[in-house]
């Protein structure tokens, strides 16, 4: 055995070699004397540590001196790029280093990114080998052994610092730096004309920094961003395949919203304080951002409502109602989710119109020549899905406003299946509505937006009455705020708003084309090793899909399916997804659905056809 060199000895001859006034030994002699420390210990840990390379966050900039400063010599402040200082960046940095952050080792050959780790694959076939069925029916693969994984520790996503917000700088609030009140308008005059809508996006307000644009996608990356998917069910890691019910919440959304309670909580528009002043600027500002996410040409198009629930029914009882007519038609698809068929059957008894259906393929695609036929001058309101919640349907909006316009139509897009998974353009599609839920884009639940043409919200009439959504009231009539606020009656859920507009601009930050693909190619992965399972079949094959699998098993009942997955940590939906005509249209009351994010892997997949296979092997009870 060598008996290495005393370290303090060591330490001695190192600093007298330096030339004077250098200071410390420089980092690569603080590594070799650690290294040499942890020989002689001996044990298991981990890798050599070696001095920060030119390309680590940690490392000093290019061109100055690795050695500690010399005492006395000032520390320069921190600099834009790279990660924060002080605890933050240490923590980050050390997230970067641990061995349980480092590259995971990949499945086989997939170009899907890491394994998640602690799911390991039994040892058995793949299931599309050729051997995979029969070896699979004979393995055990009941109760696989799966090891304690260690929560990971969360860095503070760039996107959002409450320190930013403490800047002495004065904000430029809605009321602290304007001009002097005018005179009181005549009470008895005509409610102003909203100016036209911008077409340029208006600079964003204070509030949270801007997150630098599609920044590389990685999937680990992402993950460690979601607090919850440290979370483990019946002693398995959780995987969260429910994404079409509601998806799972950044880091960035949960401390803005914590931020927001903590230093910015307060009613908004109509009070002369500070916290009244933050408050309204948060809100506002998470406007703008939902106007950038869609697209859209004024934050004036954006209207704040619980979800995509409340905003078709406030088209179909305020638009509806002044613009259908006994004897008109309301076209909607056999895909619809059940809040894209109620309220325009309620308005279609009571106006006395008809409600026309565009039939669905044996694939899941809209039969658009069906459609085209059912367009007539007695068409009013087309409202069409573009992902259907059961099979994954992606329609083909485009085509459908341009068929919607030509028959003198207007147009509602039910977005609340697609805005996590497709780049949206409102005014390229030229969509006269467009709507969907925040819990469906990894922001709160409580919350989503309506977004309408500004002439269309011009010419629709309140659908609440309440604080808010007035200019004035007396006992003889009430004059209504131009939109949006005249459809945001009393007090909103300012909170949720603030949150959805940071999980937009995170969503925004990895950059929706890199979500499709990544998605796309995930869902290209899962489909054939659902398709092995034997008995599997798959509802709804629509070339066009966004990662959603709809299914039953021959003999199983999708509820004993969705709880068998359960025990393994799995979380899917088992039942009819609020979708009941379109899964009657393929002969089934209940599916087992598995819909998937951006922070799923292949790994995860792998997991769930593990078990599928086992429940589909021989010996297993029936239970339908």
């Amino acid at each position: 055995m060598t008996t290495p060199k005393p370290i303090a000895a060591e330490a001695a001859a190192g600093a007298a070699s330096l030339p004077s006034g250098e200071g410390l030994p420089d980092a690569a002699t603080l590594a070799r004397w650690a290294n040499e420390m942890f020989a002689a210990v001996g044990g298991a840990h981990a890798s050599p540590i070696s001095p920060a390379s030119p390309a680590s966050p940690v490392s000093p900039p290019s061109g100055t001196p690795t050695g500690t400063p010399a005492p006395g010599t000032p520390i320069p402040p921190a600099t834009g790029g790279g990660l924060p200082a002080g605890p933050k960046a240490a923590a980050a940095a050390a997230q970067a280093r641990s061995p349980v952050s480092a590259a995971l080792p990949a499945f086989g050959a997939s170009p899907f990114g890491a394994a998640l780790p602690g799911l390991p694959v039994p040892d058995v076939p793949r299931p599309d080998s050729p051997v995979a069925l029969e070896t699979l029916r004979a393995a055990d693969l009941r109760h696989p052994t799966l090891p304690s994984v260690p929560s990971p520790s969360f860095a503070p996503y760039p996107s959002y610092d409450p320190g930013l917000l403490s800047s002495a700088a004065a904000p430029s609030f809605y009321f602290l730096s304007a001009p002097a009140a005018p005179a009181a308008p005549d009470l008895w005059a005509p409610a102003p004309t909203p100016a036209p809508a911008s077409t340029t996006a208006p600079a964003p307000g204070p509030g949270p920094a801007a997150i630098p644009a599609h920044r590389p996608f990685d999937v680990q990356s992402v993950r460690r961003d979601f607090p919850i998917l440290g979370e483990k069910v019946h002693g398995r890691p959780l995987v969260w395949f429910d994404n079409a019910a509601t998806t799972q919440k950044p880091t960035a959304v949960i401390e803005r919203l914590s931020h927001f309670y903590r230093h910015e909580n307060s009613n908004i528009h109509r009070a002369a304080h500070e916290l009244a002043a933050r408050a309204t600027d948060a809100y506002e500002g998470a406007r703008r951002e939902a106007q950038r996410f869609l697209g859209a040409g004024s934050p004036e198009e954006i209207v704040f409502l619980r979800g995509a629930t409340e905003a078709i029914n406030l088209v179909a009882q305020s638009y509806g109602r002044k613009f259908v007519q006994a004897g008109d038609e309301i076209l909607i698809s056999h895909l619809e989710h059940h809040a894209n068929i109620v309220p325009w059957q309620m308005l279609a008894r009571e106006r006395e119109a008809t409600l026309k259906v565009v039939p669905v393929l044996s694939t899941g695609e809209l039969d658009l020549e069906a459609m085209q036929r059912l367009l007539s001058e007695r068409t009013r309101i087309v409202s069409i899905a573009h992902v259907s919640n059961a099979l994954g349907t992606v329609t083909p909006i485009e085509e459908i406003v341009a068929l919607g316009h030509r028959a003198g139509a207007v147009v509602m897009i039910d977005g609340a299946q697609s805005v996590s998974h497709l780049p949206i353009d409102v005014q390229a599609l030229d969509a006269d509505f467009f709507v969907f839920s925040g819990h469906k884009v990894f922001g709160p639940t409580g919350i989503g937006v309506l977004y309408a043409k500004s002439r269309i919200l011009d010419s629709m009439p309140p659908w609440q009455g309440g604080g808010n959504m007035i200019e004035d009231v007396t006992f003889e009539r009430t004059r209504y705020q131009p939109p949006p606020a005249r459809f945001e009656a009393g007090t909103g859920n300012i909170a949720d708003a603030v949150g959805l507009g940071a999980a937009l601009s995170y969503l925004q930050s990895l950059g929706l084309h890199n979500v499709e693909r990544y998605e796309s190619d995930l869902l290209a992965y899962a489909t054939p090793r659902l398709e092995a399972v034997p008995g599997l079949t798959i509802i709804g094959n629509a070339p066009h899909k966004a990662s959603v699998l709809s299914f039953v098993i021959e003999g199983l009942d999708p509820v004993a399916i969705g709880s068998a997955l359960n025990q393994e940590g799995i979380a899917v939906r088992a039942g009819h997804h609020c979708a009941q005509p379109i899964l009657r249209r393929f002969g089934h009351e209940t599916t087992v659905r598995a819909s998937l994010a951006l922070y799923n892997t292949c790994h995860e997949v792998d997991a769930m056809v593990r078990v599928l296979h086992r429940l589909a092997s021989p010996g297993v009870r029936r239970t339908r």
